[in-house]
């Protein structure tokens, strides 16, 4: 619902020097056309945003005001904000390293590092305090969708973060990922994606109001690709998407980002 689309990258545990590089000069090439109505990010694994971030601005340096800008954001950051905490990474951290967006609750890290609802929230909580725009994951398992129990779960999961204290929820990004459709190549149907975003949307609108909630981006997670993304970013409340496998291949990516600019100013 939201006039400008947002496309971000989520590259994962992938990477190295020289295949970052080769990726971020192919999509800055891709985007010397790109229109305004496209916000574009790329998240690298948190080793990687120093180089990666570099590369993003010397890129915009040489290309000057011909292309669009793409961002930086990091695939997590820490529920604290410094301290005996080993190996995570603190959101003024990302802040100094020029990151804008931060994915947090990403189901993967709700199955693997066992992240709760409480510690996604004041993770979100954190980015905010450090001017970071979290991006705060939401879906359901394939067992909770055919139970019927979809929105009830990822309801729970979004009203988590917008009741925590430190959470500004008009300055959140949110994505739905159904965890059934996330690297299986499964893909939840247009109209599936729809009903669950204009759930969220309505939960957002009875927290903030309907003003505040029109301007919050909702972005698809679940295996949006360069095959399905203009029937998905057609729907009312897909504001944009969160790309998994698509945006390691420079073409699929742009593809996409293309599809969004086309949702977003439609002929």
């Amino acid at each position: 619902m939201t006039t400008r689309k947002l496309i971000v990258g989520n590259w994962k545990m992938n990477g190295s020097l020289a295949a970052n590089a080769a990726l971020v000069q192919a999509i800055g090439q891709g985007l010397e056309r790109a229109g305004a109505a496209v916000t574009v990010a790329v998240a690298p694994p948190s080793v990687y945003l120093a180089q990666v971030g570099g590369l993003l601005a010397a890129g915009e340096e040489e290309a000057g005001q011909c292309r669009a800008t793409v961002a930086l954001a990091a695939q997590d950051v820490s529920a604290a904000p410094s301290g005996a905490y080993t190996g995570d990474i603190a959101a003024a951290m990302l802040r100094e390293l020029g990151v804008r967006y931060v994915i947090v609750g990403h189901s993967e890290r709700r199955k693997y590092q066992g992240e709760s609802n409480a510690v996604i929230a004041a993770k979100a909580a954190q980015a905010q305090a450090a001017g970071l725009t979290p991006i705060a994951c939401l879906g359901e398992t394939l067992e909770e969708r055919d139970a019927g129990r979809a929105l009830a779960v990822v309801q729970e999961q979004l009203q988590a973060v917008l009741e925590h204290e430190g959470v500004n929820g008009a300055a959140l990004v949110v994505a739905y990922e159904p965890v059934w459709a996330i690297g299986t190549g499964r893909t939840a149907s247009p109209e599936q994606a729809q009903e669950v975003h204009a759930a969220l949307r309505a939960q957002l609108a009875a927290a903030l109001g309907e003003s505040a909630a029109r301007h919050v981006a909702i972005l698809y997670g679940g295996s949006m690709n360069a095959g399905n993304a203009a029937e998905l970013l057609a729907k009312a409340d897909i504001d944009g998407g969160l790309i998994g496998g698509a945006a390691l291949k420079a073409p699929d990516f742009l593809e996409i980002i293309a599809c969004a600019q086309r949702a977003a100013n439609p002929a």
